[in-house]
């Protein structure tokens, strides 16, 4: 898993442009799905060579061990080693059966299924790469394991474990565990895993239109009003589940629009439990960790302690909440000084109604609820209070963010709005280089047109699984 010094995990997922970019992306079929071809695919590719280098030594047959299990069972791998005794190598395996809570709802797949299923792994699958590994996209029986015809069966999305990565074992652990376990419209299905020598795979449903950050940052068409919100409610519901309904609490601890995926109607699902965490027992008021999360969600308090709650979650929340009202990034060095880290640009006009509009996506050009965006402001000043006993619960935060979607006010048909958006344009055009600029600059019919920005941060990403999808994913609906 990719940390900075501080132990945070940073995006790493800059983009270069490059010849020939965009007739590839306009060519690229339905088939490959709405996933973008990253510039790290020569990494996923050396990966795959690994993979069918050691696809060589599997045996299609069962075979059996020194110590009777069989091959396609959970066993730890093997230290090459001359004194490892058969007595240690028990121990090894014994340890990794206990620790792998498999649900039995999971279907347990053999590699070489996996590796027809995503047609060898060709490039032409890559769907995208974290600092787990590879992802792919797959067809598998409806209700079986075995491999089918692209185009048919179930449609999946199988992340692979990267032998050089620098997340591991245990993070896909967690993800089994966890996923194996929790059942939510809200989250994202782990259908099945393999687990086979050295190999470590997931299998996932697939979503077609990808995650909320590539929705908000990476496409030039932005996302309608009434559709932040639903994703937001969503996500939202999620959390909820996490914290107050799971048989057994948990806090997730990444948080963020990478991790959020949309399916067909724009339902938002959590993904990438590498880095969840069990609640605090009963009487105690925090789980004290190493800090680990990605740098701009994190909470203060978090990052200061390592003292972990679900409140900490709420504060992430919060962050995300703000990305999807003004469709910045949590954290932009490419902004001007002062506007880099979005919640303290945020905060002076989080509570005031005459600053309040300068939050808002300038790309949305008034179409949203003036209510509706007042009422999420507030509610992200609530999550992101310096106080963690401040912030609501995320139960709360759903009930807020119910109405929302559905509010009609308008902001294009409001006499403030207007006015104040003629003052800018007016104040622009005084400004330098005739001022043809706000957060993006004006057309000749006076419309906003935002700049792309290429983000670029340190290596080490600990990425969702389906973390980048193709430009030619699906356009949003002006109704969810």
């Amino acid at each position: 898993m990719g940390l900075a010094d501080d132990g945070l995990k940073v995006e790493s997922w800059g983009f270069e442009k490059s010849k020939g970019r965009k007739k590839r992306d306009d060519d690229a079929s339905e088939e490959t799905g709405c996933w973008i071809k990253l510039r790290f695919i020569g990494s996923c590719i050396s990966s795959r060579s690994k993979v069918d280098n050691s696809l060589s030594g599997i045996s299609t047959h069962e075979s059996k061990t020194t110590n009777g299990t069989s091959k396609d069972q959970p066993v730890a791998p093997v230290i090459p080693s001359t004194t490892t005794s058969n007595a240690e190598s028990n121990s090894s395996s014994t340890k990794l059966e206990e620790e792998l809570k498999v649900s039995s709802r999971l279907r347990k797949f053999t590699f070489i299924d996996l590796k027809l299923a995503t047609r060898n792994f060709r490039p032409e699958s890559l769907l995208g790469e974290g600092g787990f590994g590879c992802v792919f996209k797959g067809w598998i029986e409806e209700n079986g394991t075995a491999p089918v015809k692209p185009g048919t069966g179930l449609t999946v999305a199988v992340k692979t474990l990267n032998h050089d990565g620098l997340q591991g074992h245990k993070e896909w652990l967690a993800e089994v565990n966890f996923l194996g376990d929790l059942v939510h419209p809200n989250l994202v299905k782990l259908i099945g895993y393999c687990i086979e020598d050295d190999q470590r795979l997931l299998v996932y449903e697939f979503m077609p239109r990808g995650s909320l950050e590539n929705h908000l940052f990476r496409r030039s068409l932005p996302l309608p009003w009434s559709i932040r919100m639903k994703i937001a409610l969503g996500a939202a519901k999620g959390l909820a589940f996490l914290h107050e309904e799971a048989e057994r609490p948990v806090i997730y601890r990444d948080f963020k629009t990478s991790n959020i995926l949309l399916d067909a109607e724009y339902n938002s699902k959590l993904s990438d439990f590498g880095l969840a965490k069990d609640a605090p027992d009963e009487g105690k008021t925090h789980v004290s960790t190493r800090v680990m999360g990605t740098y701009g969600y994190a909470a203060p308090e978090y990052v200061m302690t390592g003292h972990l709650t679900s409140k900490s979650d709420v504060y992430s929340f919060g962050v995300v909440l703000l990305e999807v009202v003004t469709g910045r990034r949590s954290m932009d060095k490419n902004r001007p000084n002062g506007e880099h880290n979005l919640v303290e640009w945020a905060r002076p006009h989080l509570g005031d109604r005459k600053r309040f509009f300068r939050l808002i996506d300038p790309r949305l050009e008034g179409h949203f609820s003036i209510k509706g965006a007042q009422k999420a402001a507030q509610l992200a000043a609530c999550c992101l209070s310096r106080d963690p006993k401040a912030r609501p619960l995320m139960s709360e935060v759903v009930e807020a963010l119910k109405p929302l979607p559905n509010l009609k006010d308008m902001a294009s048909s409001s006499y403030y709005f207007q006015t104040m958006q003629a003052d800018r344009v007016s104040a622009s055009a005084n400004g330098k280089n005739s001022g043809l600029r706000m957060q993006g600059s004006f057309s000749r019919n006076g419309q906003v047109q935002q700049h792309p920005r290429s983000l670029s941060i340190p290596n080490g990403s600990h990425a969702s699984p389906y973390h980048q999808y193709a430009n030619n994913s699906p356009k949003p609906n002006s109704k969810p």
